[in-house]
């Protein structure tokens, strides 16, 4: 797939009225722990909380025009499947996602605000796919992937593009890495758009297939999901993965415990709401930090719906 400028400021400009250009946070007391300047790219701020509603809103602007009365559908546990069901409602196009029956109540309660179009399964890939394929067919819905589709990629670009027109002088830019829909798209903002900058992968220990990938240049897979940070359980695509090759400098693994050290900081200390999944970004940076000394880093703050019921410190 060949992104250009012309073709990423085209999908800038035909979701800039929908989309928040989110804030842009400086911290001194992440300057002098990290030992570098670090800029927080705040997403959280974003509709529906998270990146996602970039993404879902361009896909969804550009599903064939057969489909617009039909719907589309999704599998999704959380963000994606709430930003597709506002941006379906936005547009006025019947939207239908596919859940694993273990959601938890406050994500499947953000998805009923905008559509009644859902359908639980068993909470496994295998069982999501399926769900999905039937009424697909049953339905004959268009099928957006939350990570591994072109128009998500470059939806997702337009983050990266607006933090690195207000900041031209980072070194690095940290992406959270679960999918790889987000990373693909902050991959091509920085090949299009920066001649310096560079990309890293942040991504928990017990999930590193991306990591394992980018070392075998093969898709591998996780035998387990155990991880706090649940935006980040799910596995690379052939859409993205190429992307992560070309672009991604290294990818960093981080413990459990250090993402929930790192997300401590950022409630308790910084007063920014966002989840795990947010937090991975700053605890690599806090592991790796004398890698990084002096440099400019900006940090995805990729989301803050968190499930604060079950959050244990």
């Amino acid at each position: 797939m060949n992104f250009t400028q012309k073709s990423l400021t085209n999908v800038r400009n035909n979701i800039g009225k929908y989309i928040i250009k989110t804030p842009v946070f400086r911290f001194d007391f992440i300057d002098n722990l990290c030992g570098c300047n670090v800029f927080f790219k705040c997403e959280n701020f974003q509709h529906t909380g998270s990146f996602k509603y970039r993404a879902a809103l361009n896909a969804i602007k550009n599903i064939p025009s057969e489909y617009k009365s039909r719907g589309v559908i999704t599998h999704s546990s959380g963000n994606f499947a709430h930003a597709l069901s506002k941006a379906s409602n936005e547009l006025n196009i019947p939207c239908h996602i596919v859940m694993p029956n273990n959601t938890p109540e406050f994500k499947k309660s953000s998805v009923k605000l905008y559509t009644d179009n859902i359908f639980e399964c068993e909470a496994n890939l295998k069982s999501r796919e399926l769900m999905t394929k039937k009424n697909l067919k049953d339905k004959n819905l268009y099928f957006i992937h939350p990570s591994n589709n072109t128009d998500v990629i470059l939806g997702n670009s337009t983050c990266t593009l607006e933090l690195i027109e207000d900041y031209q002088n980072l070194d690095y830019i940290f992406s959270p890495i679960g999918g790889g829909g987000l990373i693909a798209g902050t991959s091509i903002a920085i090949g299009n758009f920066s001649k310096n900058c560079k990309v890293i992968g942040a991504e928990p220990s017990n999930v590193d297939d991306a990591y394992r990938s980018l070392i075998s240049g093969k898709i591998e897979t996780n035998t387990s999901t155990n991880t706090i940070a649940d935006g980040l359980r799910t596995n690379l695509g052939t859409i993205n993965f190429p992307i992560i090759q070309k672009y991604v400098k290294e990818i960093l693994l981080v413990s459990e415990e250090e993402i929930l050290a790192s997300l401590n900081i950022i409630l308790n200390k910084l007063k920014l709401v966002v989840e795990p999944s947010s937090a991975v970004v700053l605890a690599a940076l806090i592991k790796n930090k004398s890698k990084f000394k002096n440099q400019n880093i900006g940090l995805i703050m990729c989301g803050g719906n968190i499930d604060f019921e079950n959050l244990k410190f």
